[in-house]
Formats: C-alpha cells, structure tokens, sequence
C-alpha cells in the first residue's frame, strides 16, 4: 500500500446483507471533514459509520500520468450540475472518492488569519463575524496540523495569526527557479513566505514522481490527504465502518421532525436505510445543501433544518485566477512548485484600503492541463509556454450573498451565482503582475476562474447565534433539528481568502467531543427505554 499503509483498514469495508442498517453515528461524506470527524470519534465508544458515495481510488500508475489525468480525465466521476444563469451544464470541480476532494487538492494547509473570523469590512460590503474566535479554534489547528504533518516555517509571513505550537515538520525549500522568484520578490521590500503544506517530500525524487500532483491524484502516495492521514487510521481503530458506492438520497427524522432518524440511499440499483442516534453531513457545501433540500417533510415543508429560509443561500468559493509569468528565454524545470505563498495584501495596506487577498503557486501547469482552457492552441505551443512559466493562484474573499444558492429541481443541481468583491480582485492580480515582471517574467497570461472552478465552496447552512440568521448553532448543530451536524464548509460564514481544509479539519476536532456527548445521551435514553 502506499506510503507503506497496513491493510486493516479494508477489514472496516462494510458489505450490508440487510435493507437497514444500524449505528449510534453515522458521518455523510469521507472528505476533510468526514474523515477528520472518523479519527476523532475512533475511540469514543461509540459505533460510528462512514457513508461515501465513491468508491476507494485505484492505486494505479495513471495517477502521474498528466494525459490520463486531465486529458482522458480518468479521475473525474462528478454529474454535471447546471449554472442558474443560462441553464447550461458544466462539470463540477468535485471528486467522489474515498477521501472527497482531498485525493486530488494541491495540499496546502494554511490557517485562516485571526483578522477572518472577526467583522471587518471589504470594498462590496462586510465581511461577517464568525461565531467562534481564532483563538478558540487555534488549538485545534495546532492538533490537525500535527495529525496531517504540515510543513511551515513561523516568521515569514507578515500576516500569520498566533501559533501555540511549532509547524510539526519543517518547509519544503523552494527549488532554484521558485528561490529565484521569491528573491525577486525579496528584493521589491515584499515577504514572501514557505505555504505550509502536507506534502511528504524528502528527496528530489520524490517532487518529480509527484510533479502533477496538484489538482491531480498522489502518484506515488506522499501526499498527505484525508484519507489517507485520518480515515484510514480511523477505520483500523475497529471502532469505525466505511459504507462506499452509497448514494445518500434523504435525511429522515420523527413524526416532530426535531430529531433526525437516520438516512435513506441507494447502493447498486437497491434501497438502503441506516438508522442512527446522531446524523453527520460532511458531503460539501453544495451536496449538503441538495441533501438537506431534498430531505422535506410536513415539519420542515422548505427543506429540513430550513426555518431560516438560508440552507443553499449565501454560495461562496472565492474570486480566483490562473496566473502564469513567462519568461521566453529561461526553462522553469521545477517538479513540485507548491511551495511559495504571499500575503503581503492579504490585509488592508498603505496603497489599499481594503483586502486583496492570498498568492500561492499553483502546482507546475503542463500543456495538457492548460488544454481545456485554451483548446484552440495547439499542444507544441502550449507545452512551449509551460515549459518557460511560473505558476500562480491569485485568490480574494468574496461575501455571501442570499442570492448566490443552491437550488434543486427533480434530480439536478442548480448554482445561482454571480461573482462580487471583483475589484480588489482586479487590483491584487494588477499588483502581482508588476512583482513578476520585476522579479523576470516580462509576459503575464492571466485565466479567471468561473462557475466550474469550486473547490473552496463554502457558507450554505452558515452557522450563528440567532436561528433566524442561520442554520447551525456556533457549534454547527442544527438549530432545529437537535442530533443532526454539518461540518464541511457549508457553516462557513465567510469564505476569507484562503485554501479551506485545514479550518474544515481544525473546527470538525473543536466540535467532535460535543457530538459525542449528545450521541451517549441518546444512547443511554434509547437504552433505558
């Protein structure tokens, strides 16, 4: 197995032989969320399933292979779902393995800023307070880190919040063409810094087996993702299954519709229902949302757990751009480029009165992935320009909006979403294409993401105080619906600027010790009566 994994986990594969199935929880989804959740609950006591729709990824030589991976698109298994706007379908960036997103994410962990959580204003309007605070949430990013191994270096980051603990593992130094670049960078008075990261590279050889490993699957299992850093442990523990190829369809609850009973599937062409004390949804901030929707009853007549009118609304998943400087006369041969973040706009500034957003490198671009893009340019040219490109992602907050949702019709999805905070967007990619020219990139080539390009979706069932203004507590339970939890990105009040999984992870650990508490009070009452 890779990275030298035991087997046992696979002995937690469950194989029903009956249409129901029981559990004191059960966990929707496998992704940063799901899994983290998994490994928290592994020794509570308490039997704990995992429903993923997808099915373990092969481990296969493919994996590396840039023409399987973005041109035959080998990995990608999502339905289309359809933009609100034109009624058109487009190809979601969701990935339903074991290990949801995370199988194909670049791997870089950074903590949300303490500036995030609080209300701050932005140029279209505020950005809202979250209903925790960084340093309530800071423990838990130093004990996920630790689980998932992050590489960082503290210091350099002119931005970085308070840390209780050291980074567990040290940075991944830059390779001679990205050193070169953030010397250049140095040299204009800007800082930037070693992206903290979960990718286990000791040797050169190891970036070049997973040179494409960003936005595609871990070729040779160094990558260190939600599976395989917190599900597989959580299932060899014994005390965690994993249902796979299950398709949940509803979230059932009793006759008061205040308490979930458990879900209804669909699994191979049959019906399957699990019942369960406590209810986890961890499917993303879009599937949630469908999920929840979809689950209507005479209690909840708009969607369970939907009072508030708010479970789809307030979609969010950044203002972003593919940004590449290209030098004409100088090969970048670097292999894992993933190495180098910059913050210095992330926060208002002398020049900018209000935020801009987070830089990153985006893992080294080859022709083929370049492709969909630009399909009129013929393959020689574009490997031509990747082969001499430095490779950014450019990423600013953008704010819920009630009118950027989720929408269900029949079976499909529907995302209404239109992009706003666009002109601090416009201003940060202005600002990185002067630092590139200046650091010898004299061409800059710029793509901005569209509807398509969501896997940092987040705030669809946002939690909050008042039930009136949000669908989850400030600990991510239903206010309505008392044994029922989401703990993907949908809670997000705000989406910051930054990479999401880690702040997935830290606040499933913040929230796990209470899911167990409510889940052994519903235990002992079913006990005693």
């Amino acid at each position: 197995m890779a990275n030298g994994q035991s087997p046992d986990y696979l002995a937690a594969v469950l194989e029903p032989n009956e249409s129901t199935i029981d559990t004191d929880i059960v966990i929707v989804g496998s992704g940063m969320g799901g899994s983290t959740a998994a490994w928290a609950l592994r020794d509570s006591g308490l039997r704990v399933l995992v429903v993923e729709r997808g099915d373990f990824m092969p481990e296969e030589p493919q994996r590396g292979n840039v023409d399987e991976v973005y041109t035959n698109k080998r990995y990608k298994n999502a339905e289309n779902w359809y933009d609100g706007s034109n009624g058109k379908p487009f190809g979601p960036g969701v990935y339903y393995w074991v290990g949801g997103n995370t199988k194909v994410y670049g791997a870089c962990l950074p903590r949300f800023r303490a500036e995030d959580f609080i209300d701050r204003p932005l140029h279209d309007g505020n950005s809202p307070a979250w209903p925790f605070t960084y340093d309530e949430l800071e423990p838990y990013y130093a004990a996920i880190e630790e689980l998932f191994e992050v590489r960082g270096s503290l210091g350099e980051d002119p931005t970085e919040p308070r840390h209780s603990t050291e980074y567990p593992a040290p940075a991944l130094p830059h390779e001679p063409e990205i050193q070169r670049l953030a010397d250049g960078f140095a040299k204009q008075g800007l800082r930037p810094f070693h992206m903290p990261n979960a990718m286990n590279l000791a040797t050169q050889a190891d970036r070049d087996r997973e040179r494409i490993s960003d936005g595609a699957p871990s070729a040779a299992g160094l990558k260190g993702d939600a599976e395989v850093r917190a599900l597989r442990p959580a299932l060899a523990s014994g005390n965690v299954s994993i249902l796979t190829n299950a398709l949940v369809t509803e979230v059932l609850t009793d006759t008061t519709g205040e308490r979930a009973t458990g879900l209804r599937l669909e699994r191979g062409g049959e019906k399957l229902t699990i019942t369960a004390r406590t209810v986890v949804l961890s499917a993303g901030a879009v599937n949630t949302a469908a999920l929840l929707l979809r689950s209507k009853t005479s209690a909840h007549p708009d969607g369970l757990a939907n009072g508030s009118g708010l479970v789809g609304r307030n979609y969010m998943v950044h203002n972003s751009t593919f940004f590449m400087g290209l030098n004409p006369f100088r090969k970048n041969r670097t292999s894992w480029q993933k190495t180098l973040g910059l913050n210095d706009w992330y926060n208002p500034t002398r020049g900018h009165k209000f935020p801009l957003g987070n830089v990153q490198m985006l893992g080294k671009l080859r022709g083929a992935m370049v492709k969909g893009v630009k399909p009129w340019v013929p393959m020689f040219l574009l490997n031509m320009i990747t082969d001499r490109t430095v490779d950014l992602y450019l990423t600013t907050e953008d704010l819920p909006d009630p009118n950027n949702r989720v929408r269900v019709v029949g079976n499909s999805i529907i995302i209404d979403w239109k992009p706003n905070n666009l002109a601090p967007h416009k201003e940060l990619v202005r600002e990185v294409s002067r630092a590139v020219r200046r650091a010898g990139y004299p061409i800059i080539l710029t793509e901005r993401m569209q509807i398509a390009t969501n896997s940092h979706q987040c705030g669809t069932a946002v939690a909050g105080v008042d039930p009136k203004k949000s669908v989850l507590d400030p600990d991510c339970r239903a206010h309505e619906v008392s044994n029922l939890w989401v703990i993907d990105g949908s809670f997000f009040p705000s989406s910051a600027a930054l990479n999401p999984a880690l702040t997935i992870a830290a606040n499933t650990l913040r929230v796990a010790p209470k899911i167990v508490e409510s889940t052994r009070r519903l235990v002992a009452e079913r006990t005693d009566s």
